[in-house]
């Protein structure tokens, strides 16, 4: 999808509502179904932190930005995600911390980008992180400027192709819930997107193909 013709659709997308566990389903292990409808994660004290799915420009394609992390001693080591992280006490609320973060961790100020709603809240059992996705917009070409503590590589997933059906494979992982597991995951330039990240993907996803009448 040109990002001209993306444009002409910010409307119908500032109007469509998330989809919500509907789609977060789709890209969950059954062995953590449950924790979509409990409510009894919040005597844990979940983190307060939120990220930022960014579409933008290159060409004259859409594109959504995700990055690989760093290695670093946590659970979320190495793995595919979008650019934000915990609520600081200085933030405003917490779309001024994805759009912080994002500017952190790939210098992307936040002049550049225009929110257009927030989504569905994910909690995020072996972090004890309670998510909030914001869909965000720039619209020119982006210089990314990576964090090298913080991201290893820049991910440029093009829109046409997280709206193919295709993207989405079941592959064997190991995890903070079960030794091996065989989890729906987003597969892309060899890259495994699973977890808290693919389930807000998939929200996008299935957002934006309302939103679009794209059924690709």
């Amino acid at each position: 999808m040109t990002f001209d013709s993306f444009l002409h659709k910010i409307e119908q997308i500032k109007g469509a509502k998330p989809v919500g566990i509907d789609a977060h389903r789709l890209m969950i292990p059954i062995e953590r179904i449950p924790y979509l409808y409990a409510e009894d994660f919040r005597a844990y004290n979940p983190k307060e932190s939120a990220v930022m799915m960014l579409l933008y420009p290159k060409g004259q394609e859409t594109y959504v930005l995700l990055i690989e992390r760093a290695t670093y001693k946590g659970v979320h080591s190495g793995q595919v995600g979008f650019p934000g992280g915990k609520y600081e006490l200085d933030d405003r609320d917490l779309q001024q911390t994805a759009l912080r973060e994002t500017q952190e961790e790939v210098g992307i100020i936040e002049q550049d980008i225009q929110i257009i709603q927030p989504f569905t809240k994910i909690y995020i059992p072996p972090s004890n992180f309670y998510v909030q996705p914001y869909l965000g917009i720039a619209q020119k070409e982006l210089l990314f400027i990576p964090d090298a503590f913080e991201v290893a590589n820049i991910i440029e997933l093009p829109l046409h192709v997280l709206l193919q059906d295709q993207i989405v494979k079941e592959v064997e992982m190991k995890t903070s819930y079960a030794a091996w597991t065989h989890v729906p995951a987003f597969i892309y330039n060899n890259y495994t997107i699973w977890g808290a990240t693919a389930m807000m993907l998939s929200e996008l996803k299935e957002t934006l193909k309302n939103a679009l009448k794209t059924y690709t």
